[in-house]
């Protein structure tokens, strides 16, 4: 597969890459050395140790474990990074819950993005997505890549998934703000998915909304629309493979939020079965 320089995460700055040193966190690290290679971006690389300790000592031993336990991993991480002529910061953190330190970081070093690593494709969606994909993503940042171990990102076509709720509406935005910075990008599928026939016109609504976006402001890319009626995940993973899409964009729940298409955790099932990444947006 070519590999283009792409601004698909627009105008990122600063990246945070948080790992687990496992070998799912490869297709991550991969992403973020790219990208923060393309966007001249700097990249917070955070391991987040799950310090369950009955005292600070106790609790300052095992980060200083874990440190020593991933330091050739990190090591590995900084070496690309250096070799790629990419700015990174490592940084080991004890906590209790690491799904919310990981978004605490993210928030206080200003990262515009969050990468993380996906498991396999078979098992239950908890062991697909990863638990702590999953409890991140439910923290509602605003912009979440889950990048699987053996794909690598083209920039070239991406398929955008809307529904009716808020943070679809973001994800819009988000794939028409792409549209107008990356020059790799060349092709846009747009996709809603009714649950029943008699729903199919509302979704087409949806589609046909951002397309006329896209073709008012004359973006140099095709915009395709594409309605589909059935289950989304199945829908919005099959259309993604069957066009060869290299990444999938698509609304959040966002923190306590429950959204008509995404019940039945439809997120995390379409990241856990997607071949391609994911960006969860979210408000």
């Amino acid at each position: 597969m070519e590999r283009f320089s792409t601004s698909l995460l627009g105008e990122a700055k600063t990246l945070l890459l948080a790992t687990d040193g496992s070998h799912f966190s490869e297709g991550a690290i991969q992403e973020a050395i790219f990208f923060g290679q393309a966007c001249r971006a700097r990249v917070i690389v955070l391991h987040v140790v799950n310090a369950q300790a009955e005292s600070i000592g106790a609790a300052n031993f095992a980060v200083r474990q874990g440190r020593e336990a991933l330091a050739p991993h990190l090591d590995h991480i900084r070496i690309m990074a250096r070799d790629s002529g990419v700015e990174v910061e490592v940084v080991v953190i004890g906590s209790t819950k690491p799904e919310k330190t990981i978004v605490e970081q993210a928030r206080l070093r200003q990262a515009d993005v969050i990468l993380m690593g996906r498991h396999g494709r078979t098992g239950r969606v908890s062991l697909l997505v990863g638990k702590m994909t999953a409890k991140v993503i439910a923290q509602g940042f605003p912009r979440v890549l889950v990048a699987p171990k053996d794909f690598i990102i083209t920039g070239s076509h991406i398929l955008l998934a809307v529904n009716d709720f808020p943070n679809s509406r973001r994800a819009a935005q988000e794939a028409l703000s792409l549209g107008r910075t990356c020059t790799t990008l060349q092709r846009m599928t747009v996709m809603a998915v009714a649950r029943r026939e008699g729903e199919r016109l509302p979704a087409q609504a949806l589609v046909d909304e951002v397309c006329a976006q896209a073709h008012r402001e004359e973006m140099p890319l095709s915009c395709d629309s594409l309605v589909e009626v059935g289950d989304p995940v199945e829908m919005i993973v099959a259309a993604a493979r069957e066009r060869r899409a290299d990444m999938i964009l698509l609304g959040g729940r966002g923190k306590g939020g429950v959204a008509k298409m995404l019940k039945g955790h439809v997120t995390e099932n379409v990241i856990g079965r997607a071949h391609c990444a994911v960006l969860v947006v979210t408000t």
